[in-house]
């Protein structure tokens, strides 16, 4: 009995071993596999954003660089042009108009005679080529709160207190509401230096948009005053007043001619669209898109590194949507297309993604769900992911059924929609196309937000610098399972727009 037992333990011991010995092989596999496709993304990355691609301006060499790459990618992936236009297979053109403010002038009449404003003292600005507002009638908004109606704003300026906030959305807001332009009095933390500092810049629009011309100026409290002065009234005076509760917007004694006009220059860039062509294309289509642009040269000497290289933003992106068109054209083929867009222009504006939105390669209502990806290399693998837009489609409760499916944590709340306004998405989502972001990068708000005080949008986003890779992976993976899941109609059914 004593042998036996002997005998059974040795037995015991060495199926222990054999076990022991297959662990590590049978975790080998998937870890090879990760960490392949963690090196991929590394090249794509370390690419993208290495100085040969001069900061993937569009419009420039490095612009035709990013393209080359991408589209070699993709086509040796076995995606198909997915712009469906035979003149401009896989690359759809893009026209902007760059506009550089140039001369501008202001003037302020009381019963046609002018007042005195010194040189230098204001500010005006136009979007189009040329602005121009002579002896229109001034009406005071007080901090902007209340919105007149349009027709007491129609044919005037107004005159808005700045209050120390940032006021584009009161200004677009009267602008809107048929406002001939508005003046804004730089009452509170911001000088004019800081106002032209800011605005004096480039502004891009899409060469076939029409709109433009409108018109703000900025001007300071002393400036103002002076002019008041001699229309018998008092800045200090309207402030109160814009304070007190039963504040109501009212003409002032005023008419101001304000003009400006800008320098345009024509640039031609592109968006580079793909396809995996699905069984059924009729029951609709998934999008999967990430910017590829960046600014360039965004530093001047002596500064020893004058390049915005783009890492982490965007280049990590459109790694990440490579990958999974990569996995997915390996996988058996979808019921649904698979589109993959790389847009230009998204840091001037969302200018590529609008002209895919004004010039579509499908119907917009056919897009049962939308993708964007954008700063992915931020966070470790095994992070929660976020949605950037939730709450604000009808995809969220299909994108917990995935993740419940592949055993992943969607993070809790909503933080991350403070920046839903800043990425391609948003633009999508004000064409009715239901789009969001699923990233683990953006479940750590205060990772992002260390990100966007240090590198983001300057020569320190690199790679060079360290980029989190894990997270990256994870997004990779987590998108092949949406983007299968939404390309099944069976589990997402088709609702034409």
């Amino acid at each position: 009995m004593k042998r036996f037992w002997q005998a059974t333990n040795r037995a015991i011991a060495l199926l222990l071993a054999a076990t022991m010995a297959i662990q590590p092989l049978a975790a080998a596999k998937p870890n090879k596999v990760r960490a392949e496709l963690e090196a991929q993304l590394r090249a794509h990355v370390t690419e993208l954003a290495s100085d040969a691609y001069e900061g993937r301006e569009p419009g420039t060499e490095g612009e035709a660089k990013t393209l080359r790459y991408i589209g070699k990618q993709w086509f040796d992936i076995g995606l198909q042009s997915g712009t469906n236009d035979p003149a401009h297979p896989w690359f759809a053109p893009v026209n902007l108009i760059a506009r550089d403010p140039d001369a501008s002038r202001a003037y302020f009449t009381r019963k046609g005679k002018r007042l005195y404003l010194p040189a230098g003292m204001i500010l005006v600005l136009t979007s189009g080529k040329r602005g121009l507002v002579e002896n229109a009638p001034v009406l005071f908004v007080g901090k902007g709160e209340v919105v007149p109606a349009r027709t007491e704003l129609a044919g005037r300026v107004a005159l808005l207190l700045d209050g120390g906030k940032d006021n584009s959305d009161r200004q677009n807001a009267l602008i809107k509401q048929g406002a001939s332009g508005v003046i804004t009095v730089l009452d509170g933390e911001r000088s004019l230096e800081n106002v032209t500092a800011r605005r004096m810049r480039t502004g891009y629009a899409l060469a076939t948009d029409k709109l433009g011309g409108d018109l703000e100026a900025f001007i300071t409290p002393e400036a103002l005053n002076g002019v008041m002065a001699g229309a018998g009234l008092d800045l200090t005076k309207l402030q109160a007043e814009a304070a007190s509760s039963g504040f109501a917007p009212r003409p002032l004694d005023l008419a101001v001619s304000l003009e400006a006009t800008t320098r345009e220059t024509r640039i031609k860039t592109h968006n580079i669209i793909g396809k995996l062509p699905g069984k059924r294309p009729e029951l609709g289509a998934v999008l999967l898109l990430a910017h590829w642009d960046h600014f360039g040269t965004c530093a001047e000497t002596p500064a020893e590194d004058l390049i915005c290289n783009g890492a982490v933003d965007n280049a990590s992106g459109v790694a990440v949507l490579t990958e999974v068109a990569r996995r997915l054209a390996k996988g058996p083929q979808l019921d649904r297309d698979v589109y993959f867009l790389a847009t230009t222009g998204e840091e001037i504006g969302f200018l590529g993604v609008e002209a895919f939105a004004d010039n579509p390669p499908l119907p917009l209502g056919n897009i049962v769900a939308a993708f964007n990806i954008d700063t992915v290399a931020l966070a470790p693998a095994g992070s929660p992911f976020a949605i950037v837009g939730k709450g604000m489609t009808p995809l969220d409760p299909h994108i917990a059924s995935v993740a419940k499916a592949n055993k992943r944590k969607l993070a809790e709340g909503d933080a991350a929609n403070a920046y839903v306004r800043r990425q391609d998405g948003w633009a999508l989502m004000q064409h009715d196309v239901p789009a969001v972001m699923v990233s683990s990068s953006w479940s750590d708000i205060a990772v992002v937000e260390k990100f966007m005080d240090s590198d983001y949008h300057r020569p320190g986003d690199q790679v060079s610098r360290g980029i989190e890779l894990g997270g990256a992976a994870d997004d990779v993976e987590f998108l092949i399972a949406l983007a299968r899941w939404f390309g099944d109609p069976k589990k997402v059914p088709f609702a034409r727009n």
